[in-house]
């Protein structure tokens, strides 16, 4: 329907769930509006380390099933650490290891939605690679115990990961002004 044929006592907004702002008041300033201005999305530097971490999650779980990237491909096992799969010829992995990976990027993008939610992903994530570490630092990693599968490359990994994320929490919640 065409504002002209619109009942005189009918607002047009109304009618047609127009919301104010929605266009330039001037179609021809080059000038942002204002209106625009204040609805754009502000994100504070702890949500893009969130997703940008989330991402290398992602990447990085499926880099772990790519042959040519994983080498002995054809020995990863599912789950434990008799998988001889090496993601970049060094890292040890598994199909739960890799899933694992995917998981923690799916995580990770849905918590840098805000800044709070961010800084827990980065937080509590940093604090289990920690962990992974020092569990991989003080197991048998040819025994039983070693389910994830890690090996001396991976503790160092989640080491350095672990600090990298705590310390990429402790950025500003707020977006730069």
């Amino acid at each position: 329907m065409f504002p002209e044929q619109l009942p005189e006592n009918r607002p047009l907004g109304r009618r047609l769930r127009i919301r104010p702002g929605w266009a330039p008041s001037n179609p021809r300033s080059t000038t942002p509006d204002p209106d625009v201005e204040r609805r754009k999305l502000h994100t504070a530097p702890v949500q893009h380390a969130a997703a940008t971490v989330a991402g290398v999650f992602g990447l990085v779980g499926l880099l772990g099933f790519l042959p040519g990237i994983t080498t002995n491909l054809g020995a990863l096992e599912f789950v434990g650490h008799h998988s001889d799969a090496l993601l970049l010829g060094v890292l040890s992995v598994s199909v739960v290891h890799n899933v694992i990976h995917l998981l923690f990027a799916v995580a990770g993008l849905a918590l840098a939605t805000t800044a709070g939610a961010a800084r827990g992903f980065l937080l509590g994530g940093g604090v289990v690679y920690l962990l992974l570490a020092l569990y991989g630092a003080v197991i048998d990693q040819d025994g039983a115990a070693n389910f994830i599968p890690v090996n001396t490359a991976d503790n160092w990994l989640h080491l350095g990961l672990g600090a990298g994320m705590v310390g990429l929490g402790l950025l500003p919640g707020r977006p730069r002004q």
